[in-house]
Formats: structure tokens, C-alpha cells, sequence
């Protein structure tokens, strides 16, 4: 590999020839070889469609000449249509202010903007003119959140809904046993099960998008400590219209930019929220897991569909993989909000300096939840069938329906038909009558599983 020299502040630096970037990336380069996993792309994309809304900004306070700011613009939607992203290799486990990725995105933006008009543009004066990383990483993470929920999670929970409403009205006439405690209970109606899976996925939906509120307030002009020095009072303001403007979704100024710099509670809530949806597709996940069972010594009360073979030495065995991917990931998007809020304890005084995991963090419960929640409709909830002999089997001897009888022979007579239709296997109406000698066709529809659903 051939080298050039690029120089900054500090001095002297070996950097590749054919890199956009220069002398500060290289830095953070060599001094976080620690996951080798480098920043979401797209929060690289949200940091330069701010450096692009600054330059407007920047533009039209007449404080950045047109050339330079269409120059900046020009390199800015190169990266935002998804060129030069292997560019941006600094690792996620950097500097806590996300500063060296920062210098990253002014870098390569001030060298692509040179090469493209002929003029020099230069990564602080130019194109981070007006901004710290202070203010700009933390706007970025908003931007790139609103973004991935609006685009990716939003319409992925929407498709797992309606396939589950779908569902639920397909199978509401279809009655199965209940169960508490994994245990046999009264009676539902599948359909009915279905509908608690769908108010969980809404609920879910109505939470993410209660934070979006103030997910779209910016730090964007609150500088280095939130006094907005260096920049025009308007800045903020203008950088937060621009951006509505180019990526097509409202976006506002925070009312408080030392709020907004020390801490990242949005994110924390946002978090939470992420968390509180995974634990309850996990639910669901795990009710498909044991619906799916068997298929001879389980449940069997559904049967997913086949879509891998599920033993390297089990011939013919299938598993259910969706929902085993889905808890897998819930499990991760768990885990990423308990970092997260341990990230988000640590503002101190003026700045949080733990934004770029909590940014890695979020992004990833997101990315994650949108893929599996497509993916746990398309190939689990869409396509599983019901073992219709199975579900009526296990329910004409439950002895559990007895329960209907309570009102009428009491509950210590009831818990005897219960334990004798335990004890000797038989259907429960048979066990009813010949204990309490009722009327076969009143216990009949006493104990109609259907009825009792209602």
C-alpha cells in the first residue's frame, strides 16, 4: 500500500493514498483497533446530511461562500446516495464525543468537495463551520433514529400487525384449551390469542412513536457546551428547516441545547420502548415455540412452516426457527438498553461522552427489530397451519371446564369431577353426569367450550 502525508494540529501522519479521509481519522484509526466494527451507516449518513443543511445554513447567513457551500453539498449527497462509506472505518469504541468520526465526515466531505469543484475546501473551517461534535453527534443520532424508525421499524411492526389481525379473524371460530401456568385452563378461542399478539405489536407501535417527539429535537447549534458559541443564534433554527426540507420528515431545535448536549434521554427513552417491544415479541415468539411443539410428543397445535432441516444428525426433524431468531434478538435488544442507560448516566457537566455506543446500540435494537418482525409474519405468523384433530382432542377431555359447572353443583363438587376425569382419562361430560346425575343435554351445553368463550 502507498502512503501520502497529511498534516494537522498535532503534526505529521501516514495516511493511505487513495483515502478521502486525512491526518485525524488516521489517528482514531490507529488508536481504537478495539471491535473492529465502524459506525452504522447510516448515522455516517445522518451526520452528513447535517454537514449538508449547514453548508445551506451557513449559505444563507452569508458566513460560507455559494461555491463552497454547493461544493460541500455535492460531496454530501454523494455519501447520503451511499458512496465512500468504506471511508468511514473508525471504530464504535472511540472517543466518547464521537469527535474522531466527526473529523471523519468533515475529512472526506472537504476532500470529495475539493476534487469535485477545483476548490479547497477545508474539513473545520468549511465544512464543520459553526458546529462542534458536541453538538453535531448527538443531533446525528436523532436524525439517524427518526430515520430508521420512520423507514425500517414503523412499516415492518405495521406488517406484523396486520398479519397477525389476519390471522386472528381466520382462525376466531377455532377453539382450543387455555393455559395458565402451562397448564390446562379454560377455554379461547385461537382467534382471541391471536388478538392479544396484536394489541402487544400496537401498543408497541403507539410507544415507539411517542418518542419521536422529542427524538426530533436537535442539539444542532448549541456548539461545544450549549452557549452556541461560534455560531449565529439562528443557526440551530435554520439547520434543523434545512434538514426537514432535504430529508423529507420534521425535525426542530431543541428549546434547550445544555439539556441536549449532556445528556441523551431521548435516546434512553427510546431505548426503553425498544426493550418493552422486545420483551413482548419475545412473548409471542415463545408462544409459536410451544403452539409448534412436537409434532408427536408436544403440543402440536400448529404446525410452522418447514423452512430449514433442523438436525445435522436428526433425519427429518424441523425446528422452529423464526421464532428462535426473533428471541435471539429480543434478547440482544435487551441487553443493548441495559448499556444504553448505563450510557446515558454519563453526561457529566456539559457533555455525554458515551454517545457513539449508545448510537451504535439503538440503531442495531432497531435495525433488528424491523428485520425480524418482517421475517416473523412472512415465515412464521403468514404461513403455520392448525392441527385441527389436535386442538379438539386435547379439548373434549379437559377437565378443567368444569369450571362452568361452579354456579350450579358449587366448587368442592366440581374439584371431584375434575380429579375423577384426571384420575380415569374419561371425557368430563361423562364424569359430570354420573356424578352429579344432571341432564346429559344441560351439561352438554353447560360445558359447550365454544360458549364458554364468549
Amino acid at each position: 500500500m502507498s502512503f501520502r502525508i497529511e498534516k494537522d494540529s498535532m503534526g505529521e501522519v501516514k495516511v493511505p493514498s487513495n483515502a478521502l479521509y486525512r491526518a485525524q481519522t488516521q489517528r482514531a484509526i490507529d488508536n481504537f483497533p478495539i471491535s473492529f466494527q465502524p459506525l452504522p451507516s447510516v448515522l455516517i449518513q445522518a451526520i452528513t446530511a447535517i454537514k449538508h443543511a449547514a453548508a445551506t445554513s451557513n449559505e444563507q447567513l452569508n458566513t460560507l461562500s455559494t461555491d463552497k457551500a454547493d461544493a460541500i453539498r455535492a460531496a454530501a449527497n454523494e455519501v447520503m446516495a451511499g458512496l465512500h462509506l468504506d471511508q468511514f472505518p473508525i471504530d464504535v469504541f472511540q472517543t466518547g464525543s464521537g469527535t474522531s468520526s466527526n473529523m471523519n465526515v468533515n475529512e472526506v466531505l472537504a476532500t470529495r468537495a475539493s476534487q469535485l469543484s477545483g476548490i479547497e475546501i477545508h474539513p473545520n473551517d468549511h465544512v464543520n463551520m459553526a458546529q462542534s461534535s458536541n453538538d453535531t453527534f448527538p443531533s446525528a443520532i436523532h436524525v439517524a433514529c427518526v430515520r430508521q424508525i420512520e423507514i425500517a421499524l414503523l412499516p415492518a411492526l405495521t406488517h406484523l400487525l396486520i398479519s397477525i389481525h389476519a390471522r386472528a379473524l381466520e382462525c376466531d371460530d377455532i377453539v382450543k384449551t387455555g393455559r395458565t401456568h402451562l397448564m390446562d385452563a379454560m377455554p379461547v378461542r385461537m382467534g382471541q390469542e391471536f388478538s392479544g399478539w396484536a394489541q402487544q405489536v400496537a401498543n408497541g407501535i403507539e410507544r415507539v412513536k411517542s418518542t419521536l417527539p422529542r427524538l426530533r429535537q436537535l442539539a444542532q447549534g448549541g456548539t461545544a457546551v450549549g452557549t452556541g458559541v461560534n455560531a449565529d443564534p439562528r443557526f440551530g433554527k435554520m439547520v434543523a428547516s434545512a434538514l426537514t426540507e432535504l430529508l423529507q420528515t420534521e425535525f426542530s431545535s431543541a428549546p434547550n441545547k445544555f439539556e441536549a448536549l449532556s445528556s441523551l434521554d431521548s435516546v434512553v427513552e427510546l431505548s426503553g420502548q425498544l426493550k418493552t417491544l422486545a420483551v413482548s415479541l419475545m412473548k409471542i415468539a415463545n408462544d409459536l415455540r410451544w403452539m409448534n411443539s412436537g409434532p408427536l410428543a408436544g403440543l402440536a397445535e400448529i404446525s410452522l412452516p418447514d423452512l430449514q432441516p433442523g438436525s445435522s444428525i436428526m433425519p427429518g426433524k424441523i425446528n422452529p426457527v423464526m421464532p428462535e431468531a426473533m428471541a435471539m434478538v429480543c434478547a440482544q435488544v435487551i441487553g443493548n438498553d441495559a448499556a444504553i442507560s448505563i450510557g446515558g448516566q454519563s453526561g457529566s457537566f456539559q457533555l455525554n461522552v458515551m454517545l457513539p455506543m449508545m448510537a451504535r446500540n439503538a440503531l442495531e435494537s432497531i435495525q433488528l427489530l424491523a428485520n425480524t418482525s418482517r421475517l416473523l409474519a412472512d415465515k412464521a405468523i403468514i404461513g403455520f397451519t392448525v392441527n385441527h384433530k389436535q386442538l379438539d382432542k386435547a379439548l373434549s377431555v379437559n377437565p378443567i371446564l368444569v369450571t362452568a359447572l361452579n354456579s350450579v353443583v358449587g366448587y368442592e363438587k366440581g374439584a371431584s369431577i375434575a380429579k375423577e376425569a384426571y384420575k380415569t382419562g374419561e371425557p368430563i361430560l361423562d364424569v359430570a353426569q354420573r356424578i352429579t346425575a344432571m341432564n346429559r343435554d344441560e351439561l352438554a351445553q353447560l360445558l359447550d367450550p365454544k360458549k364458554l368463550t364468549n
